[in-house]
């Protein structure tokens, strides 16, 4: 099933028994966090219907890809508006995260965001780092692979995750550390592995790919009150 059906299937859920909803934004593997969140026991919809994501009392929001076809994306489907008004929680996942973010300087170009956490996403930083990886050479790009999370807040998204849980990456891009860092990574620099503003909350990391500790944080999220 593509995609695009899956959107139009799941749209003709009801409200009454959809527990989230993830925004179709066309540029994310969907179907992998679908089934994630159904293996906890909710009902996920994956739509772009307006009325169905503001009624849902969770919403997703994921991402591959670049940031600039990302928005591109989410502008010619009239999405910003709908996302930049949500009241409810709102999860950014990977890419999704930094497009709540202020902007992004990706490939050199300047990409305006949503605007919903107030810090920018630039390429991580590892000229000067001194780890080397299980094969003895120095760290590339991207940041793939599993990683362990450091200084991390006492919020309810992280409940019952603690340093010694890893979470799955895949990226070449970040938001540095700041005053909206829920939790950090280090892969030749400190960066933001969550992030949060009010009701939007961002995961650098996959939760869908991370396991048990991905699963639990999906969970948190799922029980956040709001």
């Amino acid at each position: 099933m593509s995609q695009q059906q899956a959107s139009v299937e799941n749209s003709a859920v009801t409200n009454a028994e959809t527990s989230a909803v993830i925004v179709d934004t066309s540029c994310a593997n969907i179907n992998s966090l679908k089934f994630a969140i159904e293996r906890l026991g909710y009902n996920v919809a994956v739509s772009r219907d307006e009325s169905l994501i503001r009624q849902a009392p969770r919403v997703f929001l994921p991402g591959v890809g670049s940031a600039e076809y990302a928005m591109q994306g989410i502008n010619e489907l009239a999405l910003k508006q709908l996302i930049t008004s949500l009241t409810q929680p709102v999860l950014g996942i990977c890419l999704g995260m930094q497009l709540l973010t202020r902007e992004s300087f990706e490939n050199g170009v300047q990409t305006d965001c949503l605007n919903l956490i107030d810090t920018d996403v630039r390429g991580i930083d590892i000229s000067g780092a001194s780890d080397k990886q299980s094969d003895g050479s120095g760290l590339r790009l991207p940041h793939m692979g599993w990683n362990t999370l450091s200084n991390i807040s006492d919020n309810p998204l992280f409940t019952g995750i603690s340093e010694d849980d890893y979470f799955y990456f895949v990226h070449s891009y970040c938001a540095p550390v700041s005053a909206h860092t829920l939790a950090q990574c280090q892969y030749g620099q400190d960066f933001s592995a969550s992030l949060n503003q009010n009701n939007f909350y961002g995961v650098q990391f996959h939760p869908e790919r991370s396991g048990q500790s991905g699963a639990r944080l999906l969970r948190n999220f799922m029980e956040l009150v709001s």
